[in-house]
């Protein structure tokens, strides 16, 4: 017994001798069209048209019942009723039922800005507080609601979240002890024989660092530092064991009464700071990267001579590339024709004008003179 590989079936192939020996009778395998075997008795109903078959044995089962009904033809591969398309044609008893036409859908600018003002009345008016329920906690209740809006203070700024495997720091602490150093830390990425990682550096004590958290507050967002650097000292090295480049459940949020936590006299003119008073809301941030930190074993014949066992840090002034940058990130919170100009602008960053124009660049001068090259007038 020969096992075909192919469809797994037994096959005999041992009868035939044309399969084995050269110039071998095959006309067992290959008979004459015109002369062609008798077929075998119980095979001969596949050479039937199955519709009549499938009759003959309706009308035998018929007559033996002694009444006559017609043959129905069903094939196997027949679809069911509740997914047949015939059914949706049919037509109810109390007539043809036509499709209603809907109102054209106004979806001008105009009309979109009238939709988005009116659902910000359906969700504040009359507004119940004593209706919200938590979702988890049945007997928590709500006692003050926020507007959720974007925090144009922070907005130009990336955000990563570290998440380290054990509490950072180089003094033990009991767990239930805050330590104020650890939200103004130092990471500074590392390289070393090909290998990445994070070196950790936070202030000499509690109170340098109470007072770096108080200064930077005070302090405008372009202000420049009066006093001393301060401080950081290096801790140890952190690896990182896992990146996720998108964050989109974790946001920073910051709620806000509306209340001024700095003295008026602390704000100069024409400076935005973190602590001006603004409107009462939770503003919210986006988180860029979170990454899961752990700590890097220490080799004593690691000999790195970029590590520094000290930073310095101080305030400066922003230059005028990076005032832009940030005046750009700004604007998409801050400019309500931001997405407007984004769409004027074409693949090149040509801006089109009032007038549907686009501003390239070349401008002749006034009385049809050509305008002056400057390599003309400074030399090559």
């Amino acid at each position: 017994m020969i096992v075909d590989a192919e469809c797994g079936m037994p096959l005999d192939l041992g009868k035939w001798e044309c399969l084995w020996e050269q110039d071998a009778d095959d006309s067992e395998l290959n008979p004459d069209p015109n002369n062609l075997p008798v077929l075998d008795p119980k095979d001969q109903f596949l050479l039937l048209d199955p519709s009549a078959s499938f009759g003959t044995h309706a009308n035998h089962a018929a007559s033996g019942s002694g009444t006559s009904t017609p043959s129905q033809h069903v094939t196997w591969l027949r679809k069911t009723e509740y997914l047949s398309r015939d059914s949706s044609y049919r037509q109810s008893p109390h007539g043809e039922q036509r499709p209603v036409a809907e109102a054209p859908i106004d979806v001008s600018r105009g009309a979109q800005i009238r939709d988005i003002e009116a659902s910000f009345g359906a969700a504040n008016d009359n507004f119940d507080l004593s209706t919200l329920k938590h979702p988890n906690k049945p007997n928590v209740t709500a006692v003050d609601s926020y507007e959720v809006l974007p925090d144009a203070n922070i907005w130009a700024n990336a955000y990563d979240l570290f998440r380290f495997s054990e509490r950072p720091g180089d003094k033990p602490r009991p767990p239930d002890e805050d330590d104020p150093r650890l939200d103004c830390a130092v990471l500074r990425p590392m390289e070393s024989e090909g290998d990445h990682f994070l070196a950790y550096y936070l202030t000499k004590d509690d109170d340098t660092a109470v007072d770096f958290k108080r200064t930077r507050l005070e302090r405008p967002v372009n202000g420049v530092q009066d006093e001393d650097p301060t401080t950081f000292h290096f801790v140890r090295d952190y690896e990182v064991v896992k990146v996720e480049q998108e964050v989109s459940n974790e946001l920073l949020l910051v709620l806000d009464d509306g209340q001024r936590n700095v003295k008026e006299e602390l704000i100069p003119e024409s400076e935005v700071m973190p602590s001006q008073p603004r409107a009462k809301g939770a503003y919210y941030k986006n988180i860029e990267r979170k990454m899961l930190l752990k700590k890097k074993r220490i080799n004593s014949y690691d000999q790195d001579t970029k590590k520094w066992h000290m930073i310095k840090v101080q305030h400066i002034r922003m230059d005028d590339d990076e005032a832009k940058e940030r005046e750009e990130a700004e604007a998409e919170v801050k400019d309500p024709n931001y997405l407007l100009s984004a769409m004027d602008a074409d693949a090149e960053g040509e801006v089109a004008d009032a007038e549907g124009e686009v501003d390239t660049g070349d401008h002749e001068q006034a009385g049809g003179e050509e305008p002056i090259d400057p390599l003309d007038v400074l030399g090559d």
